[in-house]
């Protein structure tokens, strides 16, 4: 059974805006190892279509290596996205679903093969609030960002969690390994 695995980045106050944080090599070089580490990565439209960004290094390689590593991983890795208004992703190796994000989940959590990573605010929401996330994988950076868009702003009840390890970067940025507490 593949374990379901919410991997995101966020602030100290809880801030998610992709544009807040600024990932440096050693974060990128993580997401690298850790997305080509899975089977396929989960995404909403919106948020997928931020990531496109990474096709363009593609052929247009950027001037810091960790970008360039991690747009040839992210490109490896199935995507499959949940949207109601795409009609195609326009990228090879993305494909919208033809299910609903829980029957998909429990598709893929009972298929063999490595984990599957989610990595959309909307989805990890959702999928939290169905009891259908096994792991988190927060990375927080140390700033304070003040207002903006909340990562758990829309749960529907308390969940503990029990913390598993914690890992370190030069840049004070800490991913915490969580996995809740299954009542």
């Amino acid at each position: 059974m593949r374990k379901i695995t919410a991997a995101f980045n966020m602030t100290l106050d809880g801030n998610c805006d992709h544009t807040v944080p600024s990932p440096d090599a050693d974060i990128h070089d993580h997401y690298s190892q850790l997305i080509s580490s899975a089977d396929a990565l989960l995404y909403g439209r919106i948020t997928f279509e931020l990531m496109k960004f990474w096709q363009t290094l593609l052929s247009n390689p950027s001037d810091q290596q960790s970008h360039n590593d991690f747009a040839i991983a992210i490109d490896k890795v199935p995507k499959i996205v949940f949207s109601n208004s795409m009609l195609s992703t326009g990228w090879d190796s993305a494909q919208l679903s033809e299910k609903s994000l829980p029957e998909k989940i429990k598709e893929l959590k009972n298929g063999e093969g490595k984990d599957i990573l989610v990595c959309s605010r909307s989805l990890i929401i959702q999928l939290l609030n169905q009891n259908l996330i096994d792991e988190f994988q927060l990375c927080i950076h140390p700033i304070i960002a003040g207002p903006g868009l909340m990562l758990f702003d829309k749960i529907e009840k308390r969940i503990d969690m029990n913390l598993r390890e914690t890992k370190t970067f030069k840049s004070g940025a800490v991913i915490h390994y969580y996995i809740p507490i299954r009542n």
